[in-house]
């Protein structure tokens, strides 16, 4: 009998698919990036200690030069990497395999050893975050869109279920499309609503949509009334903790393919594990 392949879990596609926290991007020369420490950090949140491996494919020195400053010297090395990033599911077989390069310098540095040192470690530590781009928003790819700490992936049809249409030409939603700009502004400078007119503000459930009409991929079969409106609710109250009230419709309509008021208990408490998630990052 054949083993089922490999697969994340649940709570981390939940996790990649949330936007980066800003709180971690750093900028250098007005260029957003991550640094390596924080890459490999989020790889053992995500996957455990032993939950991937970062091989050295190749390093190589491309340059060193000596500069005089009068009887001082000074060196300028650089350094070609090549990485190779496996990850793994819980149970230690490999997911996936990313490869990548860059190259790394340690300029005007007065040991040559240690330019040697600097180099390298540059070289293998921005090769690293090449592959680990590849895993989507929380390993910075969003950045790639002008800085936006918005999130650009969204959602992933892998990782949905199977559709019931209706016909062969039934719908499966609309595509979610990026804000180039990435919509998010930060915590401190959202602005936030009034309790009240946040309450005011809050669409009820809508009617259980008949069954032949949940035909979205992942969509589960349409829950009671009561289960919807306090799945609902939550999602409201996580929405007011994140001071995200005013743009949770937008983003729902992006994930989702369609607004709130349609919506169903199980994409409300999706996106309150998003909402809740993304604070705690």
């Amino acid at each position: 009998m054949t083993a089922p392949a490999p697969k994340l879990t649940e709570q981390q596609v939940n996790f990649l698919l949330q936007p980066i926290s800003g709180k971690r991007v750093r900028n250098l020369r007005g260029m957003s990036h991550l640094e390596a420490w924080d890459v490999r950090r989020q790889l053992i949140r995500i996957f455990g200690f032993e939950g991937f491996t970062v091989e050295t494919q190749s390093l190589d020195l491309v340059a060193e030069r000596e500069s005089k400053n009068g009887d001082r010297s000074r060196w300028t090395v650089v350094y070609r990497a090549q990485v190779r990033l496996t990850v793994k599911a819980v149970d230690g077989r490999p997911l996936t395999v990313f490869e990548d390069a860059a190259a790394g310098d340690a300029i005007n540095q007065p040991s040559l050893g240690d330019a040697h040192d600097l180099a390298m470690k540059t070289a293998l530590s921005q090769a690293l975050k090449r592959c680990a781009v590849n895993l989507g928003d929380q390993f910075g790819l969003s950045l790639y869109n002008d800085g936006s700490q918005g999130a650009v992936v969204m959602r992933s049809l892998a990782y949905m279920g199977d559709p019931v249409p209706e016909s062969e030409d039934a719908p499966v939603g609309a595509e979610p499309t990026p804000d180039k700009q990435g919509a998010e502004p930060e915590p401190e400078h959202r602005p936030t609503p009034a309790p009240a007119a946040s309450q005011q503000a809050r669409p009820k459930a809508a009617p259980d949509p008949a069954p032949a009409a949940v035909s979205r991929p992942g969509a589960m079969p349409p829950a009671g009334a009561a289960e919807r409106q306090t799945a609902l609710d939550a999602m409201w109250a996580a929405a007011q903790d994140a001071q995200f009230v005013d743009g949770l419709p937008a983003q729902f309509v992006g994930s989702f393919g369609h607004s709130i008021e349609q919506g169903t208990a199980a994409e409300y408490r999706q996106a309150t594990e998003l909402m809740r998630g993304s604070q705690a990052a």
